[in-house]
């Protein structure tokens, strides 16, 4: 099993940054990649980035490409969002993820999520 506990998230203006962080406990070895999800109130879930546990790979969603980060700290189990020049349609429950296959596209564990809201 793997445990996942964000935190972070908060109240901003448009404009504004947040980093929001996951860390993971539990049989981290598991891990292949991490991602981070966002779902917004009347929407459906939606993929934001995600990094691979153990190479720089990336991949962003394209709303958000040349806005946010995503980056990883091995030693601490964390994976992080740095979330920059917010919007309104950035507000959203966040939630971060893992996943254990290579071939397999679907994330095995989630962690509660944290709120971020963008004002205008």
């Amino acid at each position: 099993q793997v445990q996942l506990v964000e935190s972070g998230g908060g109240l901003v203006q448009a404009g504004g940054s947040l980093r929001l962080s996951c860390a993971a406990s539990g049989r981290t070895s598991r891990i292949y990649t991490m991602g981070w999800f966002r779902q917004a109130p009347g929407k459906e879930r939606e993929f934001v980035a995600r990094i691979n546990w153990s190479e720089t790979t990336t991949f962003y969603t394209d709303s958000v490409k040349g806005r946010f980060t995503i980056s990883r700290d091995n030693a601490k189990n964390t994976v992080y969002l740095q979330m920059n020049n917010l919007k309104p349609e950035d507000t959203a429950v966040y939630y971060c993820a893992a996943r254990q296959s290579r071939v397999v596209d679907r994330y095995d564990y989630w962690g509660q999520g944290t709120q971020v809201t963008v004002s205008t």
